[in-house]
């Protein structure tokens, strides 16, 4: 069916505003990935890194950000309600936690923050940034909401963020794919020797098996979110494309990935600009696509050596499976 590209950008920002607005109404509550991909109706897998592409921030952050500045608020509006009354009304489990999390964002404690503000206003001192702030937010509390978030993103979804655009995107149905892998658990972002030891130790097993001729594709599985997943836990597979019946040994595994409609988006990045074009790919491309991310894994088909690259670069296409909005 064809589609337009505003109507299904306006469809992401929809589910993405339509989730900041239950965040917003339910700050008190836990909140849990599963309950608020369902309200945007994309599946938890991908629904944070969806988030974080179209808003800017991971939903961890925003959450966050929304609970300090209701409690920052409140300070001053309602100084005979106790701190931990505040913190437990905006979410947070414990005033021990409460207090670390106010003073890591706005460098002070809150009872400081309570004390400053009075003292502020009463004095009738210059505006300082915190008056600014917490009269801002009481604001927006009191029934003259400042919406011009929604019009900067509808405006721009990248909300300048830093971002690499594809040099090409294209849609491919492909069939399921059988890969030998050596797997690493555990922190990868940036560390290029560990992919660099990765693809080493799979090539020395693939060589001698004659499994490295032109037809054999390189790649990297991603099976967890790294906004989501503790970095110790991180799953990744360095893999290469092998025929039907081959058997892995000692640390090298066999799997089967899995084939069906991808988006194929090549890039051609410097180490550090792999986030970026992730970046691009999840909340440029596909809020005007007429496509949501599916289930099935992502990963990176290697195009090249970078080492013979005269920059250095890595030519890469990034996959993602994907399914009509």
């Amino acid at each position: 069916m064809p589609y337009s590209p505003d109507a299904a950008q306006a469809e992401y920002l929809a589910r993405v505003h339509r989730v900041m607005d239950y965040i917003e109404g339910h700050l008190d509550q836990e909140l849990v990935l599963e309950e608020l991909a369902k309200v945007a109706r994309f599946s938890p897998y991908h629904f944070h890194r969806v988030f974080t592409g179209v808003v800017g921030e991971s939903l961890y952050q925003f959450i966050l950000r929304l609970r300090l500045e209701k409690a920052a608020s409140q300070l001053v509006q309602q100084p005979g309600k106790s701190i931990t009354a505040i913190a437990l009304d905006c979410g947070f489990g414990s005033s021990a936690t409460f207090a670390r999390a106010f003073r890591a964002a706005f460098g002070r404690s809150a009872s400081a923050w309570r004390k400053n503000g009075k003292s502020n206003s009463k004095q009738g001192k210059e505006p300082t940034a915190q008056d600014r702030y917490v009269a801002l937010v009481a604001g927006e509390q009191q029934g003259a909401p400042d919406l011009s978030w929604r019009q900067r993103m509808s405006q721009d979804p990248r909300n300048d963020r830093p971002s690499k655009k594809a040099d090409e995107v294209r849609i491919e149905t492909i069939e399921p794919m059988l890969v030998a892998y050596v797997r690493h658990v555990g922190p990868y972002a940036g560390n290029a020797a560990l992919f660099g030891a990765l693809f080493g130790k799979l090539c020395g097993w693939a060589g001698p098996r004659g499994l490295l001729g032109p037809q054999a594709k390189m790649l990297t599985i991603y099976h967890d979110n790294p906004e989501v997943t503790e970095e110790s836990k991180l799953r990744i597979s360095v893999c290469v494309t092998v025929p039907p019946g081959t058997q892995g040994s000692g640390e090298v595994g066999v799997m089967e990935l899995p084939g069906g409609k991808y988006v194929a988006a090549r890039f051609e990045v410097s180490s550090d600009e792999f986030g970026a074009a992730w970046s691009w790919l999840m909340g440029t491309w596909f809020p005007s696509s007429g496509y949501q991310p599916d289930d099935r894994p992502c990963f990176e088909v290697c195009l090249n050596d970078p080492q013979s690259h005269p920059e250095k670069k890595h030519i890469v296409e990034l996959w993602e499976s994907v399914r009509p909005l």
